[in-house]
């Protein structure tokens, strides 16, 4: 059987980390890192990611800053409030939660974000930097997982990772940092997608495979050569009448086929979601102290 990669243990470990941090910024006389959050709309998901991000804040000594409009906002309207934002000093990082209303392009909104306090690391500019391996904000999730990878001692010098999802959040960074010349790196990368040809043969390869497609329980021990590491990012909502909530979270891993034939694999939940929170977290922390860009 598998060694369960412990993602909840982890994000608290380093949780207790950042927190003592932010005590000795504050105990120093400096400010605690401000983080601000946009919220468009009322999309129940969404929802539940802020108030985590928030209640995060709470618990390292972070101010949080918590913006909602309605979901009629005009697209100029909402640029004008993420400018008002970059124009405060007080407020170190800035989030608008995606998804965004269709009248709204999610693109604009994140070009809009200064670099310096786009702490969710999307910014283009924030993505060159990060793919020439200058300083940036790397997105959460990516970072995330490499902190995993880190905590757990995962060898990935010299690994096939197979990357299944070339999202700009998630696979697309992913491919790029576990390629780079980093300890957390060095591997030889294959990222897939929803139009590769002979998937399940090329994902059957990877000594390193990571799941980003959103497909609840697409990838199956077929998938998947003995001895591997799984990291799942997936996180669905599937309706099921059996909780409470009357839906449970899936990932895109099948766990329950594949953890036998693994070496080490992430659950979900309580995997790689928990370190995206700590990881928005860290970010902000640089930005308070002015760690990839300088405070003016």
């Amino acid at each position: 059987m598998s060694q369960i990669i412990d993602g909840k243990m982890v994000a608290e470990t380093m949780k207790i980390a950042i927190g003592e941090e932010v005590k000795q910024m504050v105990a120093a006389g400096q400010k605690a890192p401000h983080l601000v959050a946009i919220l468009v709309g009322n999309n129940g998901a969404s929802e539940t990611y802020v108030a985590n991000k928030v209640k995060s804040c709470e618990e390292l000594g972070f101010a949080s800053t918590l913006l909602r409009f309605d979901p009629t906002i005009s697209e100029s309207d909402l640029l004008a409030e993420v400018q008002k934002v970059n124009d405060n000093p007080d407020m170190d990082g800035l989030i608008v939660q995606l998804p965004l209303p269709a009248h709204i392009n999610p693109d604009k909104v994140m070009e809009t974000i200064h670099p310096s306090k786009d702490v969710d690391g999307f910014h283009p500019i924030n993505i060159g930097r990060m793919a020439k391996g200058l300083p940036a904000y790397i997105s959460a999730t990516p970072q995330g997982v490499l902190d995993l990878l880190a905590y757990y001692k995962i060898e990935t010098t010299g690994k096939h990772c197979v990357v299944v999802g070339r999202s700009q959040i998630v696979g697309l960074p992913m491919s790029i940092l576990m390629q780079r010349n980093h300890p957390v790196g060095n591997c030889t990368v294959t990222l897939t997608h929803s139009r590769t040809l002979n998937l399940e043969e090329i994902c059957s390869q990877g000594d390193i495979v990571i799941a980003a497609l959103g497909i609840p329980e697409f990838i199956k021990a077929s998938h998947i050569k003995p001895g591997a590491v799984v990291i799942d990012v997936g996180l669905t909502r599937v309706e099921d009448a059996t909780k409470k909530s009357g839906f449970a979270l899936k990932g895109d891993v099948d766990f329950d086929d594949v953890a036998p034939k693994c070496s080490y694999i992430t659950p979900v939940p309580k995997g790689v979601g928990p370190m995206t929170i700590v990881s928005l977290m860290k970010n902000t922390l640089l930005a308070a102290k002015g760690v990839i860009y300088p405070k003016n």
